[in-house]
């Protein structure tokens, strides 16, 4: 099984999980890339797995299900075109055709209905969890993004990260001002700058990777909890608030 990235719009990744034979995509925003990908591989579209409403992620669905009708899994809380079959956590995805089940996390913070699927040692987050950042606060709380991350973080360290954006080097951007003497953070900058210099995505990270490099997975880490203290003006005593101080720098950035 492999898991290609479908460059569209911007900085989009619509993420294309194939056997050779058979494949399902996860978030299409554009239905394009996704028909001509499938098309000169001859692949056959057997599902379509939403993360949340936003338009980038589902604009695609309508066309992809003119081209095939095959089942549409996304959200129960939230309102997709399209969808056939409502998921939430405690449901599994089962994908006959590819041979893979993707087990359902409701990770609510950057949509108030978001999911995320984990199986095959992959994790499809959508907007939750970016490279070295995280989604922006839309439609949920603090303390429920900070809940979502941590649910990803407790997922086994080789877990196959796929966001939905190229996003890397921003954010590692701003993460060095969080922790600028964080040396596997700046060791991650050198090699995803020249990955892009190559033309290459910086996806899928790890979870590993994350947990030593991204702010929003560090809040009980003291350099992280310091640098967030001193945005905020005062001593901060929970993990929740040094997340909501360092997403608020982070907006503010």
């Amino acid at each position: 099984m492999k898991i290609i990235p479908v460059p569209a719009f911007e900085d989009n990744y619509i993420w294309l999980i194939s056997d050779g034979r058979y494949a399902a995509v996860v978030d299409p925003g554009d239905a394009e890339p996704v028909l001509d990908y499938l098309g000169h591989h001859g692949l056959q579209l057997v599902a379509i797995l939403i993360t949340h409403h936003h338009g980038d992620h589902t604009g695609g669905i309508e066309a992809l299900l003119r081209h095939a009708t095959v089942p549409v899994y996304g959200p129960r809380k939230e309102n997709i075109p399209g969808l056939t079959d409502p998921v939430g956590t405690g449901d599994v995805v089962r994908l006959p055709e590819l041979g893979v089940e993707f087990a359902v996390l409701d990770v609510p913070g950057h949509t108030a209905g978001h999911v995320a699927y984990y199986g095959a040692n992959s994790l499809f987050c959508g907007d939750t969890l970016f490279n070295c950042g995280c989604g922006k606060l839309f439609e949920g709380t603090p303390a429920q993004m900070h809940a979502s991350l941590q649910k990803f973080a407790a997922l086994p360290d080789d877990t196959q990260v796929y966001c939905a954006h190229e996003y890397t080097l921003e954010n590692i951007h701003f993460a060095k001002k969080v922790e600028p003497a964080n040396r596997q953070l700046m060791e991650r900058e050198a090699r995803d700058r020249l990955t892009r210099e190559q033309g290459r995505p910086t996806l899928p990270s790890t979870m590993a990777l994350e947990k030593a490099t991204n702010p929003f997975l560090r809040c009980e880490t003291p350099a992280v909890i310091e640098a967030a203290g001193h945005f905020s003006g005062s001593p901060l005593d929970d993990a929740v608030k040094v997340f909501a101080a360092v997403r608020e720098w982070r907006n503010r950035f």
